[in-house]
């Protein structure tokens, strides 16, 4: 099991193909919880991915039901990022297999969701700043992950 990237029904293709770019150049798994607010068919993720898709490791859940039955059953800890959190994405202790959610760029994740998460945590910014790209976010949190879990010591 390694270290995951789990976008909530994502909005913007862009985004998707992005951090599908980045999982597969820093050898992250990306997951997407359906439905999305753009077409999720291979032709558009190549698109939006461009030549990384074939090196990339996609999983698609058809709805959070089902992306959380599967991270259960695997024993997986849930990281949410979200605006809602006390804790800085830097203070958290990641694990191999944590999972890194990010909600919708529009609504973020539902309560339900938010309340399942075993860490919630949130990127600092400063005052009146609303949110970062969900690209950039994602960038910023795996990348403080990595370097917690296979970079250290690394120049």
């Amino acid at each position: 099991m390694r270290l995951s990237i789990a976008l909530y029904q994502p909005d913007i293709a862009g985004n998707a193909g992005t951090i599908l770019r980045l999982g597969a150049c820093l050898g992250l798994d990306v997951e997407i919880i359906e439905p999305a607010g753009f077409d999720l068919s291979d032709r558009a993720l190549k698109r939006a991915g461009m030549d990384y898709l074939a090196m990339a490791r996609l999983t698609r859940h058809v709805d959070f039901s089902a992306f959380e039955a599967v991270r259960r059953a695997a024993g997986r800890r849930l990281v949410l990022l979200t605006t809602k959190a006390d804790t800085a994405y830097c203070d958290v202790a990641f694990r191999d297999d944590d999972v890194l959610l990010f909600g919708r760029e529009s609504a973020g994740v539902p309560d339900a969701v938010h309340d399942l998460a075993d860490i919630r945590a949130t990127i600092p910014m400063e005052a009146g700043a609303r949110s970062l790209n969900l690209a950039v976010s994602a960038a910023m949190v795996a990348g403080e992950a990595l370097r917690q879990l296979r970079w250290k010591g690394t120049p």
